[in-house]
């Protein structure tokens, strides 16, 4: 079923709207995208240009020979990756999304550089932002509400 979903950066600056029409996501562990995203890995949704509409447009560096990725100046906020020249499909973060909880991974790309000990996380302690002294203290000091 194809939606119109939104996104952007952390501060604002950059937002999108995109037609989504599928639920596909995937991970890239190139070392190009986990320097891109200080992450050991970039989460991903391919989307036609076509589909994608910047209703505020992103910064844009040359990350390498092949690719570009747009971001926004103000925040930091690493929003996508496109080939140089274009394609027919630009990859947009996955969190960049303001509800990405539609997306569910396929598939791994840039294999080469997995980091298996980050893989399969699922037994590990979880600690909520909300219920974590230091990050929640913070919050209240600052007269606001713990965000989501």
């Amino acid at each position: 079923m194809t939606q119109t979903m939104t996104g952007g950066c952390q501060c604002g600056r950059v937002r999108y709207s995109v037609e989504i029409d599928s639920d596909d996501a995937y991970w890239c562990h190139c070392r190009m995208c986990q320097k891109a995203t200080g992450g050991i890995a970039a989460a991903f949704v391919q989307v036609p240009h076509a589909a994608l509409t910047w209703l505020s447009e992103p910064d844009w560096y040359q990350s390498s020979a092949i690719a570009r990725r747009p971001f926004c100046s103000a925040c930091g906020a690493p929003l996508g990756f496109d080939f140089t020249p274009p394609g027919d499909n630009i990859d947009l973060t996955v969190g960049s999304f303001d509800d990405p909880s539609r997306f569910r991974p396929v598939a791994h790309a840039g294999s080469e550089s997995i980091h298996e000990a980050w893989l399969d996380t699922r037994d590990l302690p979880r600690h909520y932002s909300a219920t974590t002294k230091s990050v929640a203290e913070r919050w209240q000091a600052a007269g606001l509400e713990v965000p989501e």
